[in-house]
């Protein structure tokens, strides 16, 4: 083969390389598996979730599930959700659904050390606070007050593996 027939060849295998997209940068220190403890409007709660890449990682995938003891007022119950997170053109999205028939949209906003997931009735924020520690609050607005958020959940987690 001649040289220059093989640095083209050579070429087109490291291009695609070359180009990988690195749309998770931003959320990179979400990725992994999480134990989490935390308190709020559904009281008391422990639980876990993990932020993994999916789909050759077009998109990230957060299961969540959340356990609840039985109170005065209530039995135990568990909540567990899905979160899909994707690229739309140049921005991230995502959406949720979960076991209470919820389904939410959300504007993704990230920085090096923490996200947002966002719209005018939720925010949900994760914050980076050690190598393997987040604090994470869930905020709900009312309706005839949009954006206007108060606190329903404040946790905490700790990575148990990337």
């Amino acid at each position: 083969m001649r040289p220059a027939l093989v640095s083209f060849v050579v070429a087109l295998a490291v291009w695609p390389q070359q180009l990988k997209d690195n749309r998770w940068a931003a959320l990179s220190f979400l990725i992994g598996e999480w134990s989490g403890e935390g308190v709020g409007g559904p009281g008391q709660g422990s639980g876990g979730f993990s932020f993994l890449p999916d789909q050759d990682r077009k998109v990230l995938i957060r299961r969540n599930r959340a356990d609840y003891p039985a109170t005065k007022d209530k039995p135990a119950y568990s909540h567990t959700d899905l979160m899909i997170v994707y690229k739309e053109e140049t921005s991230l999205r995502a959406i949720y659904f979960d076991n209470e028939d919820h389904v939410i949209n959300y504007d993704v906003v990230a920085s090096p050390s923490s996200v947002q997931f966002l719209n005018k009735t939720y925010r949900l924020t994760y914050s980076q606070t050690g190598p393997d520690l987040v604090s994470i609050r869930f905020e709900i607005s009312p309706p005839d007050h949009p954006g206007d958020f108060k606190t329903y959940i404040d946790a905490r987690a700790h990575r148990k593996s990337r």
